[in-house]
């Protein structure tokens, strides 16, 4: 793919942001294209739906889904690849993108429009992208307009009165756990960034956007706060480490986070939406999470299962399945 591509994207949107990081890393040629009223026109000519981001290949394909742009980029960038050759280690990898972008952007959505000054900050920034000309009266108003319409659709993601004690707890332990495991490496899997590396570092760095997560990050975690920001323009700095040495410290995140939270969600709205339910409820650690079925979400576990499949039974991943909790929603 000789040429120039084209991003479409935000600095707001995490899946704009992970793969740009992506492009940085594989040194691919590419305009950054911030997506606002002035290329509309442009935007709606290649893109299929009205998400970002859209990457414009020199061919003039219009490429969306950030999982999918990565994996396509990647068959003709092989070179210094995002994918650990070790069969264990790259079915991680694979769990943690699949966390980072389903799971990851709970944490990234309930913590931008839950209080009123990460809402107010994210609400004007938005206006500001998408009317950069505006007047201080239009973008006041717009910022206003935002501010409704994303508090209103929390929902979407389960963020609600029952479920946000559980999302804020998630991420601040995740934080915890990924401030230890990265006190001793630069990326999650070792001295170069993987597949999961971009997936959850989206989500992540829009939290440490905000103000409220930026302070809480900046104070206390500064572990994850150098890999937040290394991961800005990744670079190779050595090998993927093996599963042995990653263990003590990755292991805890994958039985909490993983195997204790987000694959008994997914597999509990997979079930909902093949039974035609509106609404469905599952016990994630002793509480009880209920949210409206997501759709997309129940076709992303289903290429997980698959890839997991397509193992055939890999008896060291199947250990560590079973050790973190990941099996069940994976084998059964």
């Amino acid at each position: 793919m000789a040429g120039r591509f084209r991003i479409f994207g935000a600095e707001l949107s995490p899946y704009s942001v992970k793969v740009r990081a992506y492009f940085r890393f594989k040194q691919i040629p590419h305009q950054w294209i911030i997506r606002s009223a002035a290329v509309q026109e442009e935007f709606n000519r290649y893109a299929k739906l009205p998400i970002i981001p859209l990457v414009v290949t020199p061919s003039a394909e219009g490429l969306q889904d950030s999982t999918l742009v990565i994996e396509n980029l990647e068959t003709h960038y092989p070179e210094n690849s995002i994918y650990p050759t070790d069969t264990t280690l790259n079915f991680v990898s694979t769990m943690l993108e699949e966390f980072g972008d389903e799971w990851g952007n709970k944490w990234m959505f309930h913590m931008r429009w839950a209080k009123e000054i990460d809402q107010l900050s994210s609400a004007r920034r938005i206006a500001q992208l998408t009317l950069p000309d505006a007047d201080e009266t239009t973008l006041t108003a717009m910022t206003e307009q935002v501010r409704q319409r994303m508090t209103g659709r929390v929902w979407f993601v389960g963020s609600n009165e029952q479920t946000a004690e559980q999302i804020e707890t998630s991420f601040y332990r995740a934080a915890e756990q990924l401030e230890t495991h990265l006190g001793d490496r630069p990326y999650l899997l070792g001295a170069r960034p993987s597949f999961g590396d971009f997936g959850l570092w989206g989500q992540i760095y829009n939290i440490w956007t905000d103000p409220t997560n930026c302070a809480y990050i900046e104070a206390k975690m500064p572990n994850l706060l150098a890999w937040i920001q290394r991961m800005l323009w990744p670079r190779i700095e050595g090998d993927f480490e093996s599963w042995e040495t990653l263990e003590p410290t990755l292991k805890p995140f994958l039985r909490d986070q993983v195997g204790g939270l987000f694959l008994p969600w997914t597999q509990a709205n997979a079930e909902a939406i093949n039974r035609g339910d509106d609404e469905f409820s599952v016990a994630l650690n002793g509480h009880l999470w209920a949210q409206k079925p997501q759709k997309y979400h129940a076709k992303s576990y289903a290429i997980l299962r698959q890839k997991y499949a397509a193992l055939n039974s890999h008896p060291e991943l199947n250990e560590l399945l079973q050790k973190t909790g990941c099996l069940g929603a994976l084998a059964d």
